[in-house]
């Protein structure tokens, strides 16, 4: 339609995609049958798949008695939704009577399934779209920024559609497996991101592509500072473009701890005004060209989103061949709701595994500082535990990785400790568990290697 065909009227907003009765079917077939509850549920992995919001409801209801081995027929389903509250939401015992009634053959419950999840596609498309369109209504998005969010978008869809299309027989990727195992026994295990802390890179073989490492610790330990030296080691050292997320110091600050820790002035030196001596002078410019030079990029917005993160690596990757994504913290995260209500925690845990997704999307290792709660201040030794996780378990469930940063001086100065810092390895997906000690120079903001080996 040309701007002269506009008659100046609102649209009518289109039904979105969807097929009623095919949802019906499909529901009234697992009513009916086992068989048809694994058929439909291998298909229908999430429930907002179904349009209707009752017919969600029914599902997970469904899902939930199968799942625990009960059985699955309209009567024991009603008594579960009356106990629940959502019998009369979903149209009582008559309306599971009637999706029975739908349905001629359980034998094609796998082609509604399908069906219904052609629908969701459909919609969960359009609606990319019309949020891509509103945004250019508005005129606050930049072009590139569209076009990587809608890109992670289709992306997003387009793997959720071909999930379980795979041959998934042990021996389907046979061969690749000798051919793995022989390179592995050949050449030992893929070096991955060095830290530059040599106990722990041995422990670990560096931060491997697909991993989650969460570094936690309580507030003024150091969980930042250790981020900050894992990406210089990356970055200025080994040459490895890097992307450092910071939702709490600003690009200055941050370019500041580094600066301070890779020339060895110290960080109230450079705070301060005339603070720097011509030594200090001299050591920065020694090593101002590799920091100047070094492929990371300093990304610092408080306002950050998983959507916002995953754009900007994308842009990030296609410029260069991203290798780590460090984030800075991920309590600080802004979750994306859509107006529902949520606790903090299930906003946290679906942060944390959003990350995950992430690794394993780029095939670079996240890492993501996380806040410990007052439990190890409670207890005498005062040593972290994973327990001791704020805000949700889902972290650690994530997580490939969880280093929980303990430093004795930091709660007796005295302690004949003092200036040593344990990196304690509390889950280690790939390999062992460990305590290594390195040493904490503040003044430089930054830790520094005691190896053992």
């Amino acid at each position: 339609m040309s701007h002269d065909d506009y008659d100046g009227e609102p649209r009518r907003e289109s039904v979105p995609p969807q097929d009623i009765p095919a949802e019906m079917s499909a529901l009234g077939s697992m009513l009916l049958s086992r068989d048809a509850i694994a058929d439909v549920t291998e298909i229908i992995k999430n429930p907002a798949d179904f349009y209707r919001p009752a017919h969600q409801t029914i599902f997970l209801a469904i899902r939930a008695r199968y799942n625990d081995g009960a059985p699955v027929d309209p009567i024991v389903l009603n008594d579960d939704l009356a106990k629940s509250g959502d019998v009369d939401r979903i149209g009582g015992a008559t309306y599971l009577h009637h999706l029975v009634q739908q349905v001629s053959s359980t034998a094609h419950a796998e082609h509604h399934a399908e069906i219904v999840r052609e629908k969701a596609v459909l919609r969960n498309l359009q609606s990319a779209c019309h949020r891509t369109l509103h945004v250019i209504a508005d005129g606050t998005g930049e072009t590139g920024e569209l076009l990587d969010d809608l890109r992670a978008e289709v992306d997003g869809i387009v793997d959720d559609t071909s999930r379980g299309d795979e041959d998934t027989l042990i021996g389907a990727d046979g061969e690749d497996f000798l051919e793995q195992l022989e390179n592995l026994q050949k050449n030992g295990p893929a070096r991955g991101v060095k830290t530059g802390f040599t106990d722990f890179d041995s422990l670990t073989n560096g931060l491997q592509p697909g991993q989650l490492i969460v570094i936690a610790a309580r507030p003024a330990i150091g969980k930042s500072t250790l981020g900050t030296d894992i990406v210089r080691q990356a970055t200025i050292v080994d040459g490895l473009p890097a992307v450092f997320f910071s939702l709490e110091m600003s690009r200055t600050e941050l370019k500041m701890k580094i600066a301070s820790a890779q020339a060895r002035v110290a960080l109230h030196h450079m705070q301060s005004q005339n603070g720097m001596t011509d030594d200090d002078w001299a050591r920065l410019a020694k090593v101002w060209p590799m920091i100047n030079d070094a492929p990371l990029d300093i990304v610092d917005d408080p306002g950050l989103t998983l959507t916002k993160i995953r754009s900007h690596c994308r842009r990030i990757q296609r410029k260069r061949d991203l290798r780590l994504v460090v984030l800075d913290y991920l309590q600080l995260m802004e979750g994306e709701l859509s107006g529902r209500t949520e606790s903090r925690q299930q906003e946290v845990a679906k942060i944390s595994r959003s990350l995950k997704k992430l690794a394993a999307e780029l095939q670079v290792p996240v890492i993501a500082m996380s806040q410990l709660n007052r439990g190890a201040e409670q207890r005498t030794d005062k040593k972290p535990l994973l327990s001791d996780l704020r805000e949700s378990g889902a972290i650690e469930q994530d997580a490939n990785m969880v280093i929980l940063l303990h430093r004795e001086d930091a709660y007796d100065k005295e302690s004949p400790r003092a200036g040593e810092a344990d990196f304690i390895v509390a889950k280690n997906r790939g390999g062992p568990t460990a305590t290594i000690t390195t040493a904490f120079q503040g003044h430089y903001s930054r830790f520094v290697d005691m190896a053992q080996t």
